[in-house]
């Protein structure tokens, strides 16, 4: 057989390149953005059904600047900090996303390497989860711990997701 016919060709995938800075700064950015609007939609869908809208992130950077959650702050200083809060989540989840870029780049080179790539960030989640559920219960007492693991899991989701399309030919190893 001589191979696929061109039309097939047309419709093959391209080869992602391989794991160069750019692309790794790039993925990392653009999965960070993407679990940090997730959360950020999520809490304030939230927050506007509990008729207070951006009650969230201004909850938790008082919190966080203040050392406890202040929620009789001016509308003024309230918008600050929640834009202050909201850019310092993005920087956040932007690390996360390039590390994962990153990983993800190792993880392409040797497929062998693959499978521990996901079992630490099962255990990174795990461990992310433990540190909110107590933080939630003992700090901030204003945050449903159930809330913040549903917004984890659905940035987590997002996230994997747009990873997993971006590395689709990546082979793992157990």
């Amino acid at each position: 057989m001589a191979g696929p016919s061109p039309s097939v060709k047309a419709t093959l995938p391209a080869a992602q390149p391989a794991a160069t800075p750019e692309r790794i700064s790039y993925e990392g950015v653009v999965a960070g953005t993407l679990g940090a609007v997730t959360i950020a939609l999520w809490f304030f869908v939230i927050d506007l059904f509990q008729g207070r809208p951006l009650y969230t992130p201004t909850v938790l950077a008082s919190a966080l600047l203040y050392g406890e959650p202040n929620t009789a702050l001016e509308r003024a200083l309230a918008l600050r900090l929640t834009v202050g809060f909201t850019f310092v989540h993005w920087l956040g989840f932007t690390a996360l996303g390039g590390f994962a870029a990153w990983m993800l780049g190792v993880a392409e080179r040797n497929a062998n390497l693959a499978f521990g790539v996901l079992l630490l960030f099962a255990f990174m989640e795990v461990g992310f989860l433990a540190v909110v559920a107590i933080f939630t219960q003992f700090v901030f007492q204003t945050l449903s711990w159930q809330m913040v693991l549903i917004g984890n899991l659905l940035a987590t989701a997002v996230m994997g997701l747009y990873f997993w399309r971006r590395h689709a030919h990546m082979e793992i190893y157990p």
